[in-house]
């Protein structure tokens, strides 16, 4: 008997000619499984097979045969949908073997080391380790479709016929994006709605480099760790059969010739400072309830042990204003970053780094002005060893506002510029809307001094890039104002 079946992962047609099979009492040794795809037109499912020589040897398909009810484990029928994935030709008929085997050996469904119950079981960890391998080692490269949207194609060589089984995955995966794998036997398109299969594509087809390669370049480099280089895991892990498709594969013999030295290099560098050591306090530093403090000094000293709210007990240490004493304006922000909690000033992080940008565009010397913020302590959540951000809460910026106050009154700043809407706030004493009162001088706090309201630089930071250049200018526009109308808001 030769069987063929047109597809080489077509399970539901393999059970169907299995059962057939079966029923009609044809032993394994009797049929011979052609499971690759025919380059011509449609072939005989059942056959007399051109090696046999005998002349009748007809399919029992020609007329229905009843199909006799033979009960196998669930776990093979599973089995079976791993094997018939496998790339080797004699699959089908190891997994008619076994089938044969459970309807007339019982007890084979309880020996374990059956050698044909072994074979089919590497065979499936096979296919499950192609599977993984095709998910880490995919690489998509933009190119422009002929639609004029951007597409992402990969070039895969995977050991199996695991296209079918394995696209479902990357269309979650990458649901938004439209994309295709091409390998040489099979590959396998994603619109945004469907999946689409088609025939193997040439390795030429492989598209060029794009921007995004340099980048992960750079980023794998980063995170290459010498100390944790282990090179035998590493190539049971990523098997050199796959290097040759993988644009780091270039980095990782540079990358490791040089392990060893950069190892010793971090064996002999000076060991880091603590990142959270805290200066003693002065018990005699610190005010009775009441009493402001007489000076910057003993204003920085009293705000650092201060644990009015939960913040202070986590963060590094204070972080109080700096700048001249009676300057024409102190810019007050929200609270300080990461950055600011281990530096221990304002603004010397990101948000800092542009609004000293803005600053040098418009000449404005930052030596020139005082810069605060309404919180004096570093609130964040842990996200492993990364400490992110968080907006302090209305009770806790309620309690610094002392703090703040006793800066303004020691300073003596002319004009106050705030930066965003925790800092109004805190000024104002009342909630603001940043972006309907920005760009104007507000007059209403008692001790006289007039309120700038306008973004805090981080705003303008979380920006999508198309929208960053529109609002960076409208926000110099305000800090320009703000510089150059002090002295009238003074004055009126």
């Amino acid at each position: 008997m030769h069987v063929r079946l047109d597809d080489p992962v077509d399970l539901d047609a393999f059970r169907r000619h299995a059962r057939q099979l079966l029923a009609a009492g044809v032993p394994p040794d009797r049929v011979e499984w052609n499971g690759e795809r025919a380059g011509g037109g449609a072939a005989d499912l059942f056959g007399e097979s051109g090696e046999s020589g005998e002349a009748g040897d007809a399919a029992p398909s020609a007329a229905p045969v009843a199909a006799a009810r033979h009960a196998v484990p669930a776990s093979f029928v599973a089995l079976c949908g791993d094997v018939v994935l496998h790339r080797d030709p004699q699959r089908f008929a190891l997994l008619y073997r076994l089938l044969w085997r459970l309807a007339h050996e019982p007890a084979l469904r309880h020996d374990p080391l059956d050698a044909d119950m072994l074979q089919a079981q590497q065979m499936a960890k096979a296919v499950h380790r192609d599977i993984h391998k095709m998910r880490a080692f995919v690489r998509f490269t933009r190119v422009a479709g002929d639609d004029g949207l951007e597409h992402h194609v990969a070039w895969f060589e995977p050991d199996h016929h695991i296209v079918e089984a394995n696209a479902p995955f990357f269309a979650r995966r990458f649901a938004q994006m439209r994309w295709a794998i091409l390998t040489p036997e099979r590959c396998v398109e994603w619109n945004g709605q469907a999946l689409a299969f088609g025939e193997g594509a040439d390795r030429r087809e492989k598209p060029p480099p794009d921007a995004g390669e340099q980048l992960w370049l750079t980023y794998y480099e980063h995170i290459f760790n010498p100390a944790r280089l282990k090179v035998a895991m590493m190539r049971r892990e990523m098997p050199r059969r796959y290097w040759h498709n993988l644009p780091e594969a270039a980095l990782i013999q540079p990358l490791t010739d040089a392990a060893q030295a950069r190892s010793q290099s971090m064996i002999d560098a000076p060991p880091t400072v603590a990142r959270r050591i805290r200066a003693p306090i002065a018990l005699h530093l610190r005010p009775a309830d009441g009493t402001a403090p007489a000076d910057l000094a003993e204003l920085r000293a009293a705000a650092h042990a201060c644990r009015a709210c939960p913040i202070g007990a986590l963060a590094t240490q204070a972080v109080c204003g700096e700048g001249p004493l009676a300057a024409q304006h102190m810019l007050v922000g929200e609270q300080p970053g990461d950055q600011e909690d281990l530096a221990g000033r304002p603004f010397v992080g990101p948000a800092g780094q542009l609004l000293d940008r803005a600053m040098a565009q418009l000449g404005w010397a930052r030596d020139t002005v005082y810069l605060a913020n309404a919180v004096k302590h570093f609130k964040y959540e842990l996200r492993g060893k990364r400490r992110i951000h968080k907006t302090a809460a209305q009770r806790e910026a309620d309690a610094c506002a002392h703090w703040l106050d006793s800066e303004i009154s020691l300073v003596r700043p002319q004009g106050l510029v705030a930066l965003g809407a925790t800092a109004a706030r805190a000024l104002l004493g009342r909630p603001v809307a940043v972006q309907a009162e920005r760009g104007a001088w507000l007059h209403e706090r008692r001790d006289g001094r007039p309120v700038f309201v306008t973004l805090h630089p981080s705003a303008l930071l979380r920006l999508a890039d198309g929208e960053r250049a529109e609002a960076y200018a409208r926000w110099l526009d305000d800090l320009e104002r703000a510089r150059g109308t002090v002295s009238a808001a003074i004055a009126a």
